[in-house]
């Protein structure tokens, strides 16, 4: 079965490295499109995101198996979740949370400090704070969904299966609980 794999989270939870991780043991993650590293290679960051989005096409219209890194902010996400459920592919989420947009900013720093590429501020605090409104608008679209909380390396703490989400550990991390508050409608 075809499969379309998000990996999904604000700017500096970790989308990239978890992609490296599975992408070794994870044959279906088939082709992995980065839009920063496409960014980094044009040098031009509208050049890189088309590139992205030609790629993105591309698969979907080879009927391949790919993998995409995205914040889950904007109406992009929606628009190739519908095209690939469309194209009959399996869709599975692994979203990664960290409990405040301070650690995020404070990751995107040292990656700044290792040359990689920073982030505004307010683009990341923006984004955290509309963290679980894009998350819900997308886990329709949704096979599966894993979750991640990257705090101290990756902890898988829970899932989304069949409409309902599921705790995998005793201890959950704020977001999490957060995070399934605005599932069940009550913030």
């Amino acid at each position: 079965m075809k499969t379309y794999t998000v990996i999904g989270g604000v700017n500096g939870v970790g989308k990239s490295t978890l992609s490296g991780v599975l992408s070794v043991t994870d044959y279906s993650m088939g082709i992995i499109v980065d839009p920063d590293k496409l960014i980094k290679i044009s040098g031009d960051r509208l050049k890189g995101g088309k590139a992205a989005l030609e790629l993105i096409s591309s698969c979907l219209e080879n009927n391949s198996d790919f993998s995409q890194e995205t914040t889950l902010s904007g109406k992009g996400i929606i628009k190739t979740l519908q095209a690939a459920r469309k194209r009959g592919y399996y869709v599975r989420l692994y979203y990664v949370g960290l409990s405040s947009a301070e650690e995020s900013l404070s990751r995107i720093a040292n990656r700044v400090k290792k040359g990689g590429h920073d982030i505004p501020r307010e683009d990341v605090t923006r984004r955290f704070k509309r963290r679980f409104e894009d998350l819900l608008k997308i886990l329709p679209f949704c096979d599966e969904a894993c979750f991640f909380d990257n705090e101290n390396g990756f902890v898988y703490v829970g899932e989304y299966k069949d409409g309902k989400l599921y705790d995998a550990v005793k201890d959950l991390p704020e977001w999490f609980t957060e995070m399934k508050m605005y599932y069940e409608g009550v913030k």
